[in-house]
């Protein structure tokens, strides 16, 4: 996926490094995405999460906070507050350069961020809290052993996460003010809380808390195995494709125009890579977005179908609609169909029905289950509509392809 690497100021004059992760094609919808605690935007699960998020047509944008990765500014000088306002930052300048964010999402004390800015951002629909506390105050758990240091210091250098990182009271201070319930109480967006019952940083009644303040619409996700930074190589992948899906009900589509890219004629199958990994694809279909990979033991990370699964899974689509389509003007009593496929190859010396007699051949097993109370003769009936499904006739005929270079 593209990437546009740029800077925007923060409330504090300081210029401020950002991502903004873009589909190939335009996007549905913009989101913006709130790191964790001392992260930053390149962070695995901030990266991951964006760019599986941009391979499903959303654009992302992450930033670092103050005193963070590429971003200018003393961190020790950053407060909660200012972390909020910067974010209201970033949705402007996402909303004077391309378009609001409709969806809000934030990890960890990102997502006490997200959920304390939403109310400044008019154009947020949808907001995505992932590992959030319930109370900022929470994050102080990380130093609780320095916090008396701070308090009669005014700044001390804490470990977090085996990086050395200064702490100031003003920071205690700013922290404690902030009344985070009060915030989701009043949200008026649709919340989708996400979090793991094992996650030993931000425990899992941080999720009960903030459920039960929030109104409705509110939905609850559990990242059940995952740990509190998602280090696990589908967690990304599969908060990605829980946020893609549940958001769709909040976003508004996207208008006919932009279901094809420039030069590209509607109703093309486009497959590009991701290069997030070594077989990774992106799959269009008109607004429709997939992704093909192949599994671990092939080489690939298993983050989506493979090319046969894609071939089988044509084939078991028609076939179940044409029968449903003969069953339905038949007035047959059909009232399910589930097609189970398999590919695999067999010698040609195996198969009497065969004109090839050597080498290998490509075979297709496929089951085909019907519910209802059909009689024999129906069922037979069907099962000969089955074969004359369009993609079965396209694979078991000669086939033409013509490829060529593009311009």
């Amino acid at each position: 996926m593209p990437t546009e690497r740029f800077q925007f100021t923060g409330v504090g004059g300081h210029q401020l490094a950002a991502s903004l992760d873009l589909p190939e094609r335009e996007p549905v919808a913009y989101a913006l995405f709130a790191h964790c605690f001392t992260c930053g935007k390149d962070g695995l699960a901030a990266k991951r999460i964006a760019v599986a998020l941009a391979a499903k047509g959303i654009a992302v944008l992450r930033f670092d906070f103050t005193g963070l990765g590429s971003s200018e500014g003393d961190f020790a000088n950053s407060t909660f507050s200012s972390n909020v306002a910067d974010l209201v930052r970033a949705a402007d300048h996402l909303r004077e350069t391309r378009q609001g964010p409709t969806i809000l999402i934030g990890h960890s004390l990102g997502g006490a961020a997200i959920l304390a800015a939403a109310g400044q951002i008019p154009d947020a629909k949808a907001v995505v809290t992932i590992a959030a506390p319930s109370d900022p105050a929470h994050v102080t758990g990380l130093f609780r052993d320095r916090i008396e240091d701070i308090r009669k210091q005014g700044k001390v250098e804490v470990s977090l996460a085996g990086r050395p990182f200064h702490i100031s009271s003003e920071f205690l201070d700013d922290i404690a003010e902030h009344g985070l319930m009060a915030h989701i109480a009043k949200l008026h967006k649709a919340l989708l809380i996400m979090q793991s019952p094992t996650d030993d940083t931000v425990g899992i009644d941080n999720a009960t808390r903030i459920f039960v303040a929030a109104k409705h619409p509110k939905s609850f996700v559990s990242l059940a195995g995952a740990d509190h930074l998602l280090t696990g190589k589908r967690d990304a992948p599969y908060v990605a494709d829980v946020i893609a899906a549940w958001a769709e009900r909040y976003i508004d589509p996207a208008p006919p125009e932009q279901a094809t890219v420039s030069g590209e004629a509607a109703g093309n199958v486009v497959v590009r890579e991701t290069r997030n990994s070594k077989f990774q694809q992106t799959v269009s279909v008109g607004r429709h977005r997939l992704l093909a990979d192949e599994p671990a033991a092939a080489g690939g990370e298993d983050t989506g179908p493979g090319p046969y699964d894609f071939v089988l899974a044509g084939l078991g689509a028609c076939t179940s609609m044409t029968m449903r389509m003969y069953a339905d003007r038949k007035s047959l009593p059909l009232e399910r169909v589930t097609v189970t496929l398999k590919h695999s190859k067999i010698h040609a010396e195996d198969c009497a029905e065969c004109e090839t007699k050597e080498g290998m051949l490509d075979q297709i097993d496929r089951v085909i289950a019907m519910e209802g109370a059909l009689d024999a003769e129906q069922r037979k009936k069907l099962m000969e509509i089955a074969d004359k499904c369009p993609v079965h006739r396209t694979l078991t005929s000669e086939i033409h392809i013509v490829t060529r270079a593009a311009d």
